[in-house]
C-alpha cells in the first residue's frame, strides 16, 4: 500500500481553509486503507519530504505558493508523485488574466477585463460601473471589491495601508445571473451545482461559514444549459492542461443566455461538505473513494 503524505497548511492567506481540507483528506485516506500522515508545510518542506520519503503526496495546499506552481516545482524536483495539476497548469489557473486568455482561445465566453494596479484602480474607474476588482493571484474571494452601477467614485479602499493582496489587480465587468460551478475529475465533468447566498456575493464567509450559502445539486437548469456548463468546465480543464480534480466557476445570465467562465480552481476545497466532494458523491464516489482516486491518479510531470 502506498505511503501517503498529505501536505496542508502553509503560510498563504488560505491557510485555514487548507488545514480543514488537509485534515479531512488525511482522515479519508486512512479510511481508504492508506498509511497516511500529515505535513504542515513550512520553509523546511523540502527537507521534511526528503526525510519522510512518501510514495505519494496529496497536495491540500490552497492559495499562493501551494496552488500557483511553486510547490509543484518542489515535488517535481524531489521526484515524488503528487495530486492535482502540475507546474504550468497551476500557474496559469492561479493568474486570473493569463487563464482568461487561455479560456478565450478555447472558445469560452469571458467577461470584459482590464489589468490595473491598485493605485490606478483607486484613482479612476478602469471600466464603466458595475465592475469587480480582483487580485490577480488570490483565491477564496480574498480582496474582491465590487463597484456598483452609478458609483461616483472609484474603489479608494484599495489604498488602505494594511492591504495584503498585492498591487496587481484585474477589473472585470460584472456579470449578473446565477452562480454555477462544475467539478472535473480526470476527463469527466461531474455535474452542475448552483450556489445561492444571502450575502452580497459568494465571499469568504459565504464559502466557509455555517449557513453562508446553499448548494443546489444538480442545479435546476434546462438540460441544454447543464450540458453547456459541463462541456465548458471540461474545455477549461483541458485548455489549462489541468490534471486530477479541478472546479470551474461560472455566471449564467438568463436574460442574455450567456454562460461566462470566471475561473478554474486547481486546488478546490476538499472538506466533506465542499463543492467537489458533494459532486463526487452525486456521481457515486464517497469522500474516501474520491481521495483514493486522487492518490492513485498521482504522478510526476503533470
Amino acid at each position: 500500500m502506498k505511503r501517503v503524505a498529505v501536505v496542508y497548511g502553509g503560510f498563504s492567506s488560505e491557510r485555514a481553509v487548507s488545514l480543514s481540507s488537509g485534515q479531512a483528506i488525511l482522515t479519508a485516506a486512512k479510511e481508504a486503507g492508506y498509511p497516511a500522515f500529515g505535513i504542515d508545510a513550512g520553509a523546511d518542506l523540502g527537507a521534511v519530504l526528503r526525510q519522510e520519503a512518501p510514495d505519494v503526496i496529496v497536495n491540500a495546499l490552497h492559495g499562493p505558493w501551494g496552488e500557483d506552481g511553486c510547490v509543484q516545482g518542489l515535488f517535481e524536483w524531489l521526484q515524488i508523485p503528487y495530486t492535482h495539476s502540475g507546474v504550468l497548469a497551476s500557474a496559469l489557473a492561479m493568474d486570473k488574466l493569463k487563464s482568461k486568455t487561455a479560456f478565450a482561445r478555447a472558445g469560452l465566453d469571458i467577461a470584459k477585463d482590464k489589468a490595473v494596479t491598485r493605485q490606478d484602480a483607486a484613482a479612476a474607474h478602469p471600466l464603466d460601473p458595475p465592475y469587480v476588482l480582483k487580485p490577480v493571484a488570490e483565491g477564496s474571494s480574498f480582496g474582491i471589491v465590487h463597484v456598483h452601477k452609478g458609483s461616483n467614485r472609484p474603489a479608494v479602499e484599495l489604498l488602505r495601508e494594511d492591504w495584503p493582496y498585492g498591487d496587481r489587480l484585474m477589473a472585470e465587468e460584472y456579470i449578473p445571473g446565477r452562480e454555477l460551478t462544475v467539478a472535473v475529475m480526470g476527463e469527466r465533468a461531474l455535474c452542475v451545482t448552483e450556489i445561492c447566498t444571502a450575502r452580497a456575493f459568494y465571499d469568504y464567509e459565504a464559502k466557509y461559514e455555517a449557513g453562508g450559502s446553499d448548494h443546489i445539486l444538480p442545479a435546476d437548469l434546462p438540460a441544454s444549459i447543464t450540458l453547456r456548463a459541463r462541456a465548458a468546465a471540461l474545455r477549461a480543464h483541458q485548455a489549462l492542461g489541468c490534471r486530477g480534480v479541478s472546479r470551474s466557476d461560472f455566471r449564467y445570465d438568463m436574460d442574455k443566455d450567456r454562460l461566462v467562465i470566471l475561473e478554474t480552481n486547481t486546488q478546490p476545497g476538499m472538506t466533506p461538505t465542499s463543492l467537489v466532494p458533494e459532486q463526487a458523491l452525486h456521481a457515486g464516489y464517497s469522500f474516501a473513494d474520491l481521495v483514493a482516486w486522487m492518490i492513485e491518479d498521482a504522478s510526476c510531470r503533470r
